[in-house]
């Protein structure tokens, strides 16, 4: 099932070479892949579904490791170079301003992660002041994100991901920098 789902992402990591996500169509998508379009859509729902579901397999070998296998700045660096090595199709996924593009799902998936990290550690529900900086702190890092990915990616991912840290509100900081 997942191999289907590699082959429709190839196809639009190759379509992103050269067009905007915004432009692709399904019928471009899969005529790339060689495959139907009812194919498609029993994977996902449109595009968008596409590029987030390989957004998600990022976060998956990276991001989602915090605090399992490894700290917040090594999870941060490996997605930080994940991004990196698929330079061609995050800058161009980044790009997007549908609703449904990669930038609201990484905010909605980090936000989530980390509400379940602060709610097991405070053994119960986030207090209101923490959910606000909370809330601040990931869409300040989701748009710093996106303006690494679509300015170049000049920086090094341990240098974007220290300082993503170095940013946390200190309340936080106190819940997320000792995670492993």
């Amino acid at each position: 099932m997942d191999d289907t789902r590699y082959i429709f992402a190839q196809a639009i990591k190759e379509l992103l070479k050269t067009q905007e996500l915004d432009k692709i169509t399904v019928t471009d998508i899969v005529k790339k892949a060689g495959m139907t379009r009812q194919t498609f859509y029993r994977h996902f729902s449109d595009k968008y579904d596409l590029v987030n579901w390989y957004f998600e397999r990022l976060a998956d070998k990276s991001f989602y490791q915090i605090g399992a296998q490894e700290t917040l700045f090594e999870g941060l660096t490996k997605k930080f170079e994940f991004i990196l090595n698929d330079q061609t199709f995050f800058a161009a996924a980044f790009k997007s301003k549908d609703y449904n593009n990669v930038e609201n799902y990484d905010y909605h998936c980090i936000l989530a992660f980390y509400k379940d990290i602060l709610k097991k550690k405070l053994q119960g529900p986030i207090p209101e002041d923490l959910e606000f900086l909370l809330e601040m702190y990931c869409h300040a890092s989701i748009t710093m994100t996106v303006e690494w990915a679509i300015s170049g990616m000049k920086m090094a991912p341990k240098e974007l991901a220290a300082l993503l840290i170095e940013a946390l509100p200190p309340k936080l900081e106190y819940y997320l920098q000792h995670l492993k």
